[in-house]
């Protein structure tokens, strides 16, 4: 188990649709349109045929483009956790259902983290909202909610002090064997020069073929206000998951491909490895003037690996690229409610280093949830056996 043990949220997907009017879908008219036209009947019959199909393989919901790789990008590597100078982290929850926290961090000598934030968390089963405001105001929140089991909406803002504010609009659907996803980002539907959109969309599709591979593509419309023409993109996706071990690759239409491969190696022991290769054109100068005469292909690539070891009272991670650059963090509960944060990374190609130190406090907002953070008793109440009796 890890060190820091979060608040539970509910699931966003359950909604309770017993409640909504039952509705007894009717059957086609025996003239009706899809039964006397030929072409029209053909495609029902086609399609039901198909849907019986894909019911009879078993698949199963391959998840989101976004999370394609997430079990190497946000488990296993650094980039989630790392932090830079002093860090003092105090969260405090207030109910488990529904969910209420509230977090406060401190830090000094970072180049990322502002000196002082507050964050607060709510979730039911139907929707969930967080938000983040800063010492110089600039504030950060998302909303989701949940109409039902398939289809969840997404609202995330940010407004920086001194920065252009941002939104995103963002729907997902999520059936038996395939996903959806569209959204966009700083949507503006009118223009000075008449009715047109700006800003950027992007819709996904991830559909499984089989139980354990699945395949999907991405597409990007990106245009900017003015007379700047619009541009577009078009990405594809593989995935297998095979249980104890997933890998997928992402073609991106800029000439990038990423590949990464994720194995657990026992029940505490987790290793990833993400491979990057682009190629790009790199221009040429005259020795003697100075000046652009030209370009050039240029292939560029990076690899990197990294583990995790997850012990019952500390989480340790670590990676290495094919840069040079070393990189660990690890997280030791020494207290039932206090934990050290510590991570460090050496460059080796820009012969630099960076070095981050923290604390993090947990607290409840009563007895019964302070019991249950320390391991003692379960949701309902029960006490955990084997547990230490509480003092």
């Amino acid at each position: 188990m890890s060190n820091t043990t979060p608040v539970p949220i509910a699931d966003l997907s359950k909604l309770d649709i017993s409640t909504l009017p039952a509705v007894t879908p009717q059957a086609p008219k025996p003239n009706g349109l899809w039964s006397s036209n030929p072409v029209f009947s053909y495609l029902n019959d086609a399609y039901n045929s198909i849907s019986e199909h894909r019911k009879s393989l078993g698949l199963s919901n391959p998840g989101t483009i976004e999370n394609l790789n997430k079990e190497v990008s946000r488990d296993v590597f650094l980039s989630q956790y790392f932090f830079t100078g002093l860090r003092a982290d105090l969260n405090k929850a207030f109910s488990m259902s529904p969910a209420f926290q509230t977090s406060h961090t401190l830090s000094i000598g970072s180049q990322v983290l502002p000196p002082y934030a507050f964050s607060a968390l709510y979730a039911t089963d139907d929707y969930f909202v967080q938000g983040n405001i800063d010492n110089d105001f600039s504030f950060s929140g998302r909303v989701n909610y949940g109409w039902d089991k398939h289809n969840i909406s997404k609202l995330t803002l940010q407004l920086a002090n001194g920065q252009p504010s941002m939104v995103q609009l963002e729907q997902d659907y999520q059936a038996s064997d395939f996903s959806i996803n569209l959204k966009t980002l700083n949507p503006s539907l009118f223009m000075e020069s008449g009715n047109a959109f700006s800003g950027v969309a992007v819709g996904s599709l991830l559909q499984s073929l089989t139980k354990n591979f699945a395949v999907g593509l991405e597409a990007m419309y990106s245009k900017q206000s003015g007379a700047t023409p619009p541009d577009s993109a078009v990405s594809y996706v593989a995935r297998y998951n095979a249980g104890n071990w997933i890998a997928s690759a992402q073609l991106q239409a800029q000439g990038a491909l990423i590949a990464s491969y994720w194995q657990r190696v026992t029940d505490k022991v987790e290793a990833g490895l993400e491979t990057q290769v682009a190629a790009t054109m790199k221009p040429i100068t005259d020795s003697l003037m100075g000046t652009p005469i030209g370009f050039e292909p240029v292939v560029e690539g990076q690899t990197t690996i990294g583990a995790k070891y997850e012990y019952r009272q500390s989480v340790f991670r670590g990676q290495l690229d094919s840069n040079g650059k070393v990189g660990v963090f690890m997280e030791k509960r020494v207290l039932p409610t206090v934990s050290i944060l510590f991570s460090g990374e050496i460059d080796h190609s820009k012969n630099a280093s960076r070095l981050g130190l923290g604390l993090q406090f947990e607290s409840a907002g009563n007895e019964q949830l302070m019991m249950m953070q320390q391991g003692l008793i379960d949701a309902n109440g029960n006490p955990v056996p084997g547990a230490p009796p509480a003092l």
